[in-house]
């Protein structure tokens, strides 16, 4: 995990100290702010580590198929079952069971999971004898769980038995002293996948990057990231290298011009010349302010015919 603020600071604390103990955990944050990462290291710092840490995406799978995978099945319980299956409760014996978008689990099995976490037993699907487990849970959704609760999508007495101990995992945007960090830790590993010396980050790139919501949070920067590395062609990187929306040149809907359909959108245009025209036509000062180079800026001003704003 990286970054050192105040937000980050207590999931730390929290980790480390609920980590030792046998308590559930239940991860709650937006998508991509790293709540597998927290989940892993739950694991890797209790007396399971050396055990299996089983990760299962419940939004990924359909009722059944999810049932199944799960308790496992046995040979001829259901249509293509030819031979017995192991499910994840059972592969998680002596270690860790991570169950992400835990509010993609329908009510049927929400049932069924609240029967494991408390007795610690199931029944693969299609048998009627009872297995036995030893594992750790640790639960994670993107959801206001309260919320799913009012609206009849997930079970009270679930909620409780999973919300022993919440850790509550804050988006980019609420810590933007940790982007810098990130931003490093990115650059480094991308460099080295590709096989480059490490560029240096042009100061423009951080203070755009600290300005923009990161709706992706953490994992959104990454892919921004590595794109960036694949198409830098020097030694720095620059604002340039970045989607226009996260350099702050969003598209603008200068005017909507509906025929057939078709929707007439601008962006770039716009923002260059509201641009250039408030530097007054200096290009120097104007790419500064976009954060990309000036040949960059020349080239957009030759393809959007923007001479008059450039003068």
């Amino acid at each position: 995990m990286i970054g050192g603020g105040p937000a980050m600071s207590e999931v730390y604390r929290l980790t480390r100290q609920v980590a030792p103990s046998a308590a559930t955990v239940l991860l709650l944050g937006e998508t991509g702010t790293g709540k597998e990462l927290i989940a892993r290291a739950v694991h890797e710092l209790s007396p399971r580590a050396s055990g299996p840490f089983i990760r299962v995406n419940c939004g990924a799978l359909s009722e059944s198929l999810l049932e199944s995978e799960l308790f496992g099945h046995v040979k001829g319980a259901f249509t293509n079952a030819m031979e017995n299956r192991t499910g994840r409760f059972e592969a998680a014996h002596g270690g860790t069971i991570f169950l992400d978008e835990i509010n993609s689990m329908s009510y049927t099995l929400q049932v069924k999971l609240l029967r494991v976490l408390q007795e610690q037993e199931f029944e693969r699907v299609g048998d009627s004898k009872t297995i036995r487990v030893d594992c750790r849970f640790v639960a994670a959704t993107n959801r206001d769980l309260q919320d799913e609760i009012e609206a009849g999508k997930f079970r009270e007495d679930l909620y409780y038995r999973l919300n022993v101990v919440p850790i509550y995992l804050p988006p980019l945007r609420d810590r933007a002293e940790d982007l810098a960090a990130l931003l490093d830790h990115f650059v480094k590993r991308y460099a080295a996948a590709n096989g480059r010396s490490v560029p240096k980050i042009a100061d423009s790139v951080i203070a755009a990057l600290q300005a923009y919501a990161w709706p992706g949070n953490v994992r959104e920067l990454q892919n921004y990231v590595e794109r960036a590395i694949v198409l830098c062609t020097g030694e720095l990187v620059t604002l340039d290298l970045f989607p226009p929306h996260v350099r702050g040149l969003a598209p603008i809907r200068l005017s909507r011009v509906k025929s057939g359909g078709i929707t007439t959108l601008c962006s770039e245009l716009v923002t260059l010349g509201q641009v250039l025209r408030s530097c007054q036509g200096v290009q120097t000062k104007a790419a500064t302010k976009l954060g990309i180079n000036r040949n960059t800026l020349h080239k957009k001003i030759d393809d959007y015919q923007l001479e008059s704003e450039a003068r």
